[in-house]
C-alpha cells in the first residue's frame, strides 16, 4: 500500500516515465539503448513506490511504561544530554537512523497527550552529525505518557531528506502505534527519555517501528 504522503509523487513519477518511454519508442524504436533506458526508468519508479510503502504494523506492547521505536532503522546514539526545549532537564537520548531502504512512516512510541508540537527550520547536516538534533530542520513532539512521565520525540531531516510531515497537534490524545508523521528520503528520529529509564537497545541494533521496545520508563 502506498502512503498518502507519496501517492502524488508515485503517480507523477509513473506518468512522466511512461511518457518518456513512449516518446523514445516512437522516435527511435525498440533498440538496446531505448530498452536499457526504459528498464532504468522502471527500476526508479519501482524504488519510488517502494520508498512510500505503508505497511500495516501491529503494536507489540501496550504497557504505559514501555517506549516503542517510532521508526525502522538502526540505533546510532545512546547518551546522556541536557534537553532544553521541552523537558528542561538531563535525560537519555536514543537516536534511530533511517536509511533510504527503511520504512519512513513514523509512529507514536506510546500512548498519552501531546503537550507540544513544534516545527523548526534549520540546516541539512547528515543525520548522524552530532549537531543535527539541534541544528537541522526538525519537529519536536512533547508527549505526556499515561503514567504521567514526559518524553520528547524529534523527527530530524538529514542531508537528503528535505520534507518532514508531522500529524501531532497540541492537546491530542494518541495511542501507541498511531501514525505520527513521515520523513521523506532518509533521516533520524531522536527520543529523549527521563534519567533512570531502562534502555533495552544498544548502539548498532536494528529496530522495527511499533515492535521493538527501546526503553522502559521506571
Amino acid at each position: 500500500m502506498i502512503h498518502k504522503e507519496g501517492r502524488i509523487s508515485v503517480l507523477l513519477t509513473f506518468l512522466v516515465f511512461a511518457v518518456i518511454i513512449l516518446v523514445m519508442m516512437l522516435a527511435f524504436g525498440a533498440n538496446w539503448i531505448t530498452i536499457t533506458l526504459s528498464v532504468i526508468l522502471l527500476a526508479l519508479f519501482c524504488f519510488t513506490a517502494y520508498f512510500f510503502r505503508d505497511p500495516r504494523r501491529g503494536v507489540m506492547s501496550s504497557s504505559p511504561n514501555e517506549i516503542l521505536s517510532s521508526a525502522d532503522g538502526q540505533v546510532v546514539i545512546i547518551k546522556e544530554v541536557d534537553e532544553t526545549e521541552f523537558l528542561h532537564s538531563r535525560c537519555i537520548q536514543v537516536s534511530v537512523f533511517m536509511s533510504l531502504w527503511s520504512v519512513h512512516v513514523n509512529y507514536f512510541p506510546a500512548g498519552g497527550r501531546i503537550l507540544c508540537s513544534r516545527h523548526h527550520h534549520g540546516n541539512y547536516f547528515v543525520a548522524w552529525h552530532p549537531k543535527s538534533s539541534e541544528k537541522n530542520e526538525r519537529t519536536s513532539v512533547g508527549l505526556r505518557l499515561e503514567n504521567g512521565k514526559d518524553i520528547l520525540i524529534r523527527q530530524i531531516a538529514g542531508y537528503v531528506a528535505r520534507r518532514i510531515v508531522c500529524y501531532a497537534k497540541e492537546g491530542d490524545i494518541v495511542a501507541a502505534g498511531q501514525q505520527m508523521g513521515f520523513i521523506k528520503f532518509g533521516s533520524r528520529v531522536d527520543f529523549f527519555l527521563p534519567l533512570g529509564s531502562e534502555i533495552l537497545v544498544k548502539e548498532g541494533n536494528k529496530v522495527r517501528a511499533c515492535q521493538t521496545v527501546i526503553a522502559k520508563i521506571i
